[in-house]
């Protein structure tokens, strides 16, 4: 993973969570990032497995799908203004979400090491805050440093 593409953006508003993965989508075609199949699979994933996840008093999103949508591994980190509601992976309710973090992997094994890595740390509602407050390149050296081997 150490070649991978790692964005933080801030500040744009979306009215819903489809919106969220439709900029995804928009953003890492641009970059070259994913294939033009990886908005119908992303949102196919959330529909059978959902990604919003619940933590202690916070939530997260962290959509992906399949390495075969991707031409290069890259991780998303969008910081919201406003939540948006996301359903939650583990439960029928939907989850007001201010961070959404998009991961992008070219080898599947490399995938659930990230996730591993990144639940363990989402934990600590420190590193959480951190990833939300700090200046986007502070926040990109934190999550490398933390999440990527």
């Amino acid at each position: 993973m150490s070649t991978v593409t790692i964005n933080v953006a801030d500040g744009a508003a979306f009215q819903n969570y489809d919106d969220v993965l439709q900029h995804i989508h928009e953003k890492l075609s641009s970059d070259g990032i994913v294939k033009a199949s990886y908005l119908e699979a992303l949102r196919e994933r959330e529909a059978l497995y959902p990604t919003g996840i619940l933590l202690d008093g916070y939530a997260v999103a962290i959509p992906h799908c399949d390495a075969n949508h991707a031409n290069r591994p890259s991780i998303y980190i969008i910081r919201l203004p406003q939540p948006v509601l996301v359903n939650q992976a583990d439960g029928d309710d939907q989850l007001p979400v201010s961070l959404v973090i998009n991961l992008v992997v070219t080898d599947p094994s490399n995938q659930l090491q990230l996730l591993k890595a990144l639940f363990n740390n989402l934990q600590n509602e420190a590193f959480y805050n951190n990833l939300l407050e700090l200046p986007a390149e502070e926040a990109k050296s934190l999550f490398i440093s933390t999440i990527l081997p």
